[in-house]
């Protein structure tokens, strides 16, 4: 019985290999054009925040909330009325059988409860939209680094594996940085549930005015974080391109020879 080794076909071997210096270009670029650029270009943009026309300014807070309530927006004049007629019919036989207590859902504005409208801050969303592409954009770049680095990886073996430690070290970095991309894509989400939480207690309770001072500070604080978070973006290119470059002969020859400095 004759033995085979399994081998990769010559053609896909030859496009792997184009992949992998695909790669190695595009996260090299990355590492000494797109990081370094980014580190003045943010610093820039923080500074710009000092000034009173900048969006991220907090003096913008107090022109862009908005804390009126609204009353219930019109029904369309050619909404179907009948589903809600038989609604308010179970509605009704529903109370009757509860002791006449009636059920929430048979409000006649939608079913809503509280059918009041209070505006989304424009500007503070607007803000977010900004920097969520800075955000997503750290995550991508720092995804297409890590996947050069682990391909730089020599095989598992005894000895010489300082340079390996280095690759490790590298991608926890990259993995930290990617970590505060999705927790900082993250603080846009927070801030609409926390921002509806407030607006609808000022919905339920008009006549007290600190819910409506709760609504003006809330969105004072997104200004103030945002620039916070302009601010450790900054420092987290400044730290990966620190440590890259600083680690970057290790980094692309892990097994590199080291006698030469051994002497």
């Amino acid at each position: 019985m004759s033995s085979h080794k399994t081998q990769v076909e010559p053609d896909v071997a030859e496009k792997l290999l184009a992949f992998r210096g695909h790669i190695a270009t595009t996260a090299e670029e990355i590492v000494f054009k797109i990081f370094p650029a980014k580190i003045p270009q943010l610093q820039a943009w923080v500074e710009q925040t000092n000034d009173v026309a900048s969006d991220l300014n907090i003096s913008q807070a107090s022109s862009s909330t908005d804390t009126t309530v609204y009353p219930a927006p019109a029904v369309a004049a050619n909404e179907e009325r009948s589903p809600k007629k038989r609604k308010r019919t179970s509605s009704a036989t529903d109370a009757h059988s509860n002791g006449g207590e009636a059920r929430a859902d048979a409000n006649p504005s939608n079913h809503v409860i509280y059918s009041q409208l209070i505006h989304a801050n424009a500007h503070v969303r607007k803000v977010h939209l900004e920097l969520k592409k800075e955000f997503e954009e750290l995550i991508d770049l720092c995804d297409k680094v890590k996947l050069w680095v682990n391909l730089t990886m020599p095989k598992i073996e005894d000895g010489d594996n300082f340079g390996v430690q280095i690759q490790e070290e590298a991608l926890n970095e990259l993995h930290r940085a990617q970590e505060s991309g999705y927790n900082l894509r993250d603080a846009c989400r927070t801030h609409h549930l926390t921002r509806a939480k407030i607006a609808a207690k000022l919905i339920k309770y008009p006549n007290i005015e600190d819910y409506a001072l709760a609504l003006q500070d809330h969105d004072e604080k997104q200004l103030f974080m945002a620039r916070q978070h302009l601010i450790d973006l900054r420092n987290v290119y400044a730290i990966l391109t620190d440590i890259l470059h600083k680690n970057i002969q290790k980094i692309r020859a892990p097994k590199g020879n080291n006698s030469v400095s051994m002497y």
